[in-house]
């Protein structure tokens, strides 16, 4: 927490009566996992009618957008990346979202931590280097035995 000067230029530490502004306490929150529930401003909120059109406009968005990133993993583009950027959108309005970004953050950050243990990352490189020799050893079979062969037609 940040000290803020008190009377006579005097360094005052904050208190809970007293909290500094962008604190915890004033409701910014610096852990990542932060609160629950909906992100829209407070006058959507206040209105019952304006804030499930909000939702309802955020649903929709966000629908889209998964939508997009489902029809992007048969067609070129991002799909997975476009399909978590949705349900990000829909995190903001909808407490379910936020759960499953969570346990997915949560499941990606164990499997870069397993990445990175030493046993996992040896075993990874020797079975990359098996499957590239198998690979080139097919390769070579293939030209061998055919030769390169251009599917058109030059000498005409």
């Amino acid at each position: 927490m940040r000290a803020e000067s008190g009377e006579r230029g005097h360094v005052v530490a904050p208190t809970a009566e007293r909290p500094v502004p962008g604190d915890v306490a004033e409701g910014v929150t610096a852990d990542p996992e932060r609160e629950l529930g909906s992100r829209a401003p407070r006058f959507i909120k206040a209105s019952r009618t304006l804030h499930v059109s909000w939702q309802v406009g955020v649903f929709v968005v966000g629908l889209a957008v998964v939508v997009a990133g489902v029809f992007m993993l048969v067609l070129p583009g991002p799909g997975w990346l476009v399909i978590f950027g949705g349900m990000a959108i829909w995190a903001t309005e909808f407490v379910w979202a936020q759960l499953v970004l969570r346990w997915t953050r949560r499941k990606v950050t164990e499997a870069a931590q397993k990445a990175l243990d030493p046993k996992v990352r040896r075993r990874n490189i020797i079975l990359t280097t098996v499957g590239l020799v198998i690979i080139a050893v097919l390769v070579g079979i293939y030209l061998w035995k055919f030769g390169i062969v251009m599917p058109w037609k030059i000498d005409q």
